[in-house]
């Protein structure tokens, strides 16, 4: 009888190991495919709809406009993006893929204003959505700012007058 017991636990032991077994394997593949899409996920390419490239920044450059977007910049995309936009943030890290370098004079000529609406807009894993989150004219606002971070001349004219400005005349009646 005990050698019975001692049976019928071998082979109940050895089917248990056969399904510990596989069930490894399971997991060891659906750690490997996951693996795999990431890699191949990370360097893919932006995929942005033809008439949104084509779109045109409905918003002009002024000091009002890049001052709210950097304000909205600072809390948002910052903390991946970095202070100057250069990808170095204090998460960028933690990314994969890293954040773009939106410094990167060569890079920028290639994108069109609505590509970086669009980006803006939709966000891609890491990146969120900014959607629902901003208004058309703060992502449009965004695009203005993201530009003018690998091209400074294109910053707007300052619309104030400069320090240190007076008027030097005084009128007659006053030195009396």
């Amino acid at each position: 009888m005990c050698e019975n017991f001692l049976v019928a636990m071998s082979t109940a032991a050895q089917a248990n190991l056969k399904t510990r077994k596989i069930l490894f394997a399971s997991l060891l593949a659906l750690i490997s495919i996951v693996f795999l899409y990431a890699a191949l996920q990370r360097d893919k390419p932006w995929v942005v709809p033809e008439e949104v490239k084509k779109l045109k920044n409905p918003i002009s450059p002024s000091e009002s406009t890049l001052k709210a977007a950097n304000g909205i910049y600072k809390d948002e995309c910052a903390q991946c993006h970095g202070e100057h936009g250069r990808g170095d943030g204090p998460e960028a890290m933690m990314h994969d893929p890293p954040p773009s370098d939106i410094t990167d004079t060569k890079h920028m000529n290639t994108v069109t204003d609505g590509e970086i609406f669009y980006q803006i807009s939709e966000g891609r894993k890491p990146m969120p959505s900014f959607k629902k989150r901003l208004t058309e004219a703060q992502r449009w606002g965004l695009v203005l700012l993201v530009r003018s971070f690998s091209d400074p001349s294109a910053l707007p004219i300052h619309e104030k007058k400069p320090d240190g400005v007076r008027n030097t005349t005084t009128p007659a009646s006053s030195k009396k």
